[in-house]
Order: C-alpha cells, then structure tokens, then sequence
C-alpha cells in the first residue's frame, strides 16, 4: 500500500491554487523520479484544508511561518509516525524545496537511523575528497546537495535534487547517477551549501558541513546521545542554534535557484495567473478577442 503524505497549511497564507499545483508536482516526484533510484517505495502526495482532515496513518507536511531553532525538518510523534515541519511564506515559493526535501527524506528513511558503509572521507583545502577507511554514513538523502541552486522543477514547482544508492558506491563508474538531477558527479561528493554526518571507525560521530559556500567545509563534532530514538533528530538538535539558521537561510537565500530553474519557474508564474492563463488558451485555440 502506498504511503499518503499529506501538506497541510497551517500558515493560512499559501496560494491555494500554488498549493494544489505543488502537491501535484511533489506527488510527481515521489511516484516518478523517487521510485526509479530507491526501489521499494510507493507513496503519494495530497493537501488537507487542516490537520483534522489528515487521514488517520498518514505522515503530515505541515507549513509553517516560523520555527524555533532545530524545529524544523523531520519529527517522530509520540506512536514514532513521521512527520514535518516547513517554514513557508507567500512571498518566497522556494518553500517548496524545502517540502520537497523533507518529503523525500520521510520516505527514504522514515525513522531516521539508516546508515550505510563507505568509503571515509575529509576536507582538502575547499573541497571533500575520500580519505583512507571506512566510514559509516547517516542516509540523509538531500542534504549532500541542498541547496536552492542545485534543485530543479517539475511542471513549475522546485523540488529538491537528492542521492542515488550510487552516492555509496566505492568508487566512479562511467554514465551513473550520483543525485537524481546529476549535480553530484562522484561517490560521496559534497556539494556546497550542504552537510554529511557520519560514524567513524572509533565510534565517534563526526560532520563535514559546507553550509556557507563561500567559506570552505568544516568539521564539527555532534553530540549524540546513546540510544536515541531517531538519529537524524538528534543530528539536527546537535548542530545548534546558530548553524541551523544559518542552514536554513542558505536553503531559502533568495536568488539561490539555477537560472534555467528561475526561468521555468518565471514562465509557469505566468500561465498560472487568471490573466496570463486566458491569454495562452485564447491564442492556443485561435479565438483572438472573440
């Protein structure tokens, strides 16, 4: 049976008509694009007028104007059901990307304790390059490639880019796909504006965090406590308050999409305005001012 992920606004301020037309696009991507990298996963995405509407099972998005520090993201309720929490605003669609994210990752690893062997890795000058090991990696599926210019859009909705299985792999192999989009051209590279956080053979957690792109990476020990109900919960509440703003502001800067993406979008803005719309259907059908 196929996981129901449900957006609800709570903010009362989104589009509603911009709210439809993203859930399509994130319904797109899951059904689309998420299945043909991570076999075994089917799930869909709708709306719901308020939280009393979500279906009971269902794993809630829910929009948000503000959030305190690490409150954001994935969350476990009290009976260990995912859920998230986005920060979104009428005045910024990148919010989008951010529901795109948390979506993809709920449904990658719904508890947040998936971990994966490789290759170690560290920091050489402004760049992440392998290093001699072997590491054991927190699966966080988009936060190696976060970042608002390395999303891309589906019917005129950002969504974000995410890894491949592939992202693992021990070494390049020619033609494959180490994100969706293919903005990660190696194993375990780490593209500016994001973070990694892994284990290391002594048992200690450890992060390379590239969330200023104009700074180069850095590392930072997390503080994890044993026995800890989600990981990546815990990873999130570890980077504090101050790194966390910072990763959020980098995630929604605006300016931050691809050019091609910003034009698409522009473009889609257009058509879904009253105006813009019975223009192209008016010339689409060749009525003039009939």
């Amino acid at each position: 049976m196929a996981q129901q992920v449900v957006i609800v606004d709570q903010t009362r301020q989104i589009d509603q008509s911009l709210l439809h037309e993203a859930a399509i696009a994130l319904n797109t991507q899951v059904t689309r694009d998420l299945p043909v990298h991570c076999s075994g996963i089917s799930a869909n995405v709708s709306t719901a007028p308020s939280l009393s509407s979500v279906p009971p099972g269902a794993w809630p998005v829910f929009l948000v104007r503000s959030l305190p520090p690490g409150e954001g993201g994935f969350h476990l309720d009290k009976h260990n059901q995912p859920y998230a929490k986005v920060i979104a605003s009428p005045t910024d669609e990148s919010w989008t990307i951010d529901a795109s994210h948390e979506i993809v990752e709920m449904l990658v690893d719904p508890f947040g304790n998936r971990m994966h062997s490789s290759e170690a890795i560290e920091i050489s000058g402004d760049n992440v390059i392998d290093g001699t090991g072997i590491f054991n990696y927190l699966v966080e599926a988009c936060d190696p490639c976060e970042a608002n210019n390395f999303a891309y859009d589906i019917s005129g909705i950002a969504v974000s880019d995410f890894i491949t299985p592939h992202f693992y792999d021990a070494s390049v192999t020619p033609g494959t796909l180490y994100s969706c989009r293919g903005n990660i051209k190696r194993p375990r590279q780490l593209l500016p504006g994001g973070y990694i956080s892994y284990v290391q053979p002594d048992r200690q957690w450890n992060q390379i965090l590239w969330v200023d792109p104009e700074q180069p990476p850095q590392y930072k020990v997390p503080d994890i406590a044993d026995g800890v109900r989600s990981m990546r919960l815990e990873i999130h509440r570890a980077m504090g308050a101050k790194l966390d703003a910072a990763k959020h502001a980098q995630r929604r800067k605006k300016g931050g999409l691809a050019d091609n993406v910003r034009t698409r979008l522009a473009s889609y803005q257009t058509y879904r305005s009253e105006k813009g719309r019975e223009k192209l259907l008016l010339d689409w059908y060749g009525l003039g001012d009939k």
